[in-house]
């Protein structure tokens, strides 16, 4: 496992309000989780080409898995659980107290003692391949389909994993979902696809992905994208336009109510940000969404199909009113909606499953005899 650091409470807690999927706000880690058979991967896809029509000799992809797959009397793998992180985060993210403690552990919803848990770090995330590694902006312009596309091949080819018992999401991973769901509706049980909007990314959410994108390529010290030292005032300017979209008013408010610890809170967070985003990086996992639109396939959609979100999320407002037309297209969908309540935290609720863990059983329960 990476070596992982600890932040200042105060910090920490604005973090969890704000929700970032951001690497920044994923590397506090609490008690590490004992699980069997734990395992870090690297697989390299030969020759892989994107849906730009550019290529890698060598793509990388880097997983973290526990437990081991299980197969019927037919080849087929029973027990496979993938689970996939938000923007600019990596398969770490899940793999804590606070997430893992509560679903992997014996007993558990997806006690890794009987599942294969397969955690990958994404195209352009985390130990993968991505901008930072050398390329910086001639790096290949990848694209949700593309993430999806590798992540397939990898697991079945290289993996063995011809089936999937439950693919779950956060943010970026939900909207992979439904992506997987459409694009191979026989592969998987079921999808939870937490925080999320299965419509194309226009609006105040494109919006503001263009403005973080717009503020790191207008500082100078980017150079095109070939800087020597961090952008410092673009990346500052990117993690206050993700900040509005990704917190919650209203727990911000009772956990930093003061002028004072308000502005410490954003000072500590900004250059936090700074210090551990990779600026190429950030540019393209924002844009990587730019062609994301499930909704003309939703009735594509086969498995048994959980949307999951929280009220209090300000990149899926729910008085936008997208959620309830799209889930009836699918035939299994179910869309949830999580009350305002002490333990939502805006966007960073879809990573909580004291508040969800519920409808998770209800949906492997749904799911079991498909």
């Amino acid at each position: 496992m990476e070596k992982v650091f600890r932040l200042p409470l105060l910090l920490f807690a604005l973090l969890l309000a704000t929700g970032f999927s951001a690497a920044f706000a994923q590397r506090p880690s609490m008690a590490p989780l004992n699980l069997p058979d734990s395992a870090e991967v690297d697989y390299d896809l030969k020759g892989f080409t994107f849906t730009s029509g550019e290529t890698l000799p060598d793509l990388r992809l880097h997983y973290t898995t526990f437990g081991k797959p299980v197969k019927d009397k037919n080849g087929k793998v029973i027990n496979a659980i993938y689970i996939m992180h938000g923007t600019t985060g990596n398969s770490h993210n899940f793999v804590n107290q606070g997430f893992g403690g509560h679903l992997f552990e014996p007993g558990q919803s997806l006690d890794a003692t009987k599942y294969f848990i397969i955690l990958p770090d994404g195209i352009g995330h985390g130990k993968s391949s991505k901008p930072s590694d050398g390329l910086h902006m001639k790096f290949p312009k990848y694209t949700y389909d593309d993430m999806v596309k590798a992540d397939y091949t990898v697991l079945t080819t290289l993996m063995g994993i011809n089936h999937l018992r439950l693919i779950l999401g956060t943010s970026m991973g939900a909207m992979h979902c439904w992506v997987w769901a459409e694009t191979y509706p026989d592969f998987m049980d079921a999808c939870m696809a937490n925080a999320s909007e299965p419509v194309e990314i226009g609006g105040r959410n494109r919006i503001t992905r263009y403005a973080a994108i717009q503020c790191v390529e207008a500082d100078p010290a980017w150079k095109g994208g070939d800087y020597t030292e961090p952008p410092a005032v673009g990346l500052r300017g990117a993690y206050t336009s993700m900040f509005w979209m990704t917190s919650s008013p209203w727990q911000l408010q009772r956990r930093v109510p003061t002028r004072e610890e308000a502005e410490r809170s954003y000072t500590m967070g900004a250059e936090n940000f700074v210090r551990h985003q990779d600026a190429n990086d950030l540019i393209y996992a924002f844009d990587a969404s730019r062609f994301y639109n499930p909704e003309p396939n939703l009735g594509k959609i086969k498995c048994t199909f959980y949307a999951v979100n929280s009220a209090d999320d300000e990149c899926n407002p729910p008085e936008m009113n997208v959620m309830e037309p799209a889930i009836k297209k699918v035939a299994k969908g179910r869309y949830i909606l999580l009350p305002i309540t002490e333990k939502t935290s805006g966007h960073g609720t879809h990573s909580n499953p004291t508040i969800w863990g519920d409808y998770l059983k209800e949906l492997l329960a749904a799911s079991s005899s498909e």
